[in-house]
């Protein structure tokens, strides 16, 4: 039997010169095609139906993914359990998701990775900073020409680069291009329209990285469909102190101010209120989407959803806070510092008080990486940001953290935790404050980060 493998548009088309037995359409995510007489698979199927063709010792006629090796090396040496997460993704068939935290050097598994498959390689990011970081890594250990697809710049070669946004536009044109595609913050790939990178994609090899695989949606699931399982897995507490450095949790509650706690009050218990009047739990954002959907036509679920809104407000802008952070910072005098916000609007007020540089999603690509640049040749010892922090930006070595307000989610917690895990070369430890305002609302949203 010969089977002929071939790319279109984002599928394999599949042909046989005779009968197969198992049939075509017995092999993974194939279809029969009426228009075209022949087998179809989304291009994402193409490493396991090689698989199973190879033990079916069929003679395969494979036009599928480029089949010249690249020679390449990397001057990194891994660490022990960098080379145990490499080696459980080989044995996986390389495919699968690492999850290690952030400082643990999962760029540096990566570029072994590329280096060891030795085919040509996409590289899938989130974010423009992280197409520029990866670009500079790549260039500095690969000896071949780097491509870029996102930031101005449309350029393929066997080494490259891009954003999620620019792999989604051109999945299905450059599907058959590369052997190993590497999704960084994988767990971006869980959202609908990034799925379909990987489904157009044909690269047998498929590598994630993440610091936090599990997504409340579980939507990790179609990620495991398409990369792979996770494959290793190592948490903070695994690292810290040898690779990572130690480091403590120190929770502050602050107490409102009496117009504070009263505003509070008032507008928590309005929408308590409503909440027990209208059927929703409110154990699920589902509900919470439901309530929004509500507002726009029942003046009761309106008036709910901004006395939430304002509660939410007060809880994490308590004006308490600012002193607790003011304490903070006289007895740091000598540390560097990342204080994290959930509102940009307190980030400037915090910026203006305290003389911090602030970074928001206001703030100019030029000019965050002037700040960031000044905090890491020492100029500034401190910085305020808003989320933009949290993942996607190769943020300077800090050594204390402090979360005025932030979400429930456990992936922006870690990766906030990571932001100071580095190590340090004194060996010190470092510390994560987390103000919460004491009787609040806060304090649930506090446990379910942990």
């Amino acid at each position: 039997m010969t089977v002929r493998l071939e790319y279109e548009d984002g599928t394999l088309r599949i042909e046989s010169d005779r009968e197969s037995d198992p049939p075509l359409g017995g092999l993974p995510g194939v279809e029969a095609d009426p228009r075209s007489g022949t087998a179809r698979a989304p291009a994402s199927f193409y490493g396991p139906i090689q698989d199973i063709l190879q033990e079916l010792d069929a003679d395969v006629d494979d036009r599928v993914c480029p089949t010249e090796p690249l020679t390449l090396s990397t001057a990194y040496e891994l660490r022990d359990y960098q080379r145990e997460a490499l080696d459980g993704w080989i044995d996986s068939n390389r495919r699968g998701v690492l999850e290690l935290p952030t400082g643990a050097g999962k760029t540096v598994i990566a570029l072994a990775a590329i280096a060891d498959t030795g085919t040509p390689t996409l590289v899938v990011v989130p974010t423009i900073d992280l197409l520029e970081q990866w670009q500079r890594e790549l260039e500095a250990e690969f000896d071949v020409p780097i491509g870029r697809l996102g930031g101005g710049e449309q350029r393929v070669e066997d080494v490259t680069v891009s954003t999620y946004d620019s792999a989604y536009l051109r999945a299905d044109e450059l599907g058959d291009r590369f052997g190993l595609v590497v999704f960084d913050e994988v767990h971006h790939l869980g959202a609908e329209g990034y799925q379909d990178i990987a489904r157009l994609l044909a690269a047998p090899d498929r590598l994630g990285l993440t610091a936090t695989f599990e997504r409340p949606d579980g939507a990790h699931e179609t990620i495991r469909d398409l990369v792979g399982p996770r494959v290793y897995q190592l948490a903070v507490d695994d690292l810290a102190g040898d690779h990572l450095a130690p480091y403590e949790i120190r929770r502050i509650e602050v107490e409102l101010t009496p117009d504070e706690r009263a505003e509070y009050d008032e507008a928590q218990g309005t929408f308590v209120d409503y909440v027990r009047k209208s059927n929703l739990s409110f154990n699920s954002g589902s509900d919470y989407l439901q309530l929004v959907k509500r507002s726009g036509n029942d003046p009761a679920a309106r008036e709910a959803l901004l006395a939430k809104q304002r509660a939410r407000e007060l809880m994490m802008n308590a004006d308490n806070k600012r002193h607790q952070l003011a304490r903070i910072l006289d007895r740091h005098r000598e540390d560097r510092i990342i204080v994290f916000t959930a509102h940009t609007e307190l980030v400037y007020r915090l910026s203006e008080r305290f003389l911090l540089p602030a970074i928001t999603n206001e703030t100019g690509a030029s000019e965050r990486r002037e700040i960031l640049q000044r905090f890491r040749d020492g100029t500034y010892s401190r910085i305020v940001a808003a989320n933009v922090l949290d993942e996607g930006v190769d943020v300077p070595d800090a050594n204390v953290a402090v979360v005025l307000s932030g979400s429930g989610s456990e992936r922006e917690f870690t990766q906030r935790l990571g932001r100071i895990l580095r190590p340090k070369d004194d060996g010190g430890r470092a510390i994560l404050y987390e103000l919460v305002s004491a009787e609040t609302a806060e304090e649930r949203v506090a446990e379910r980060r942990r």
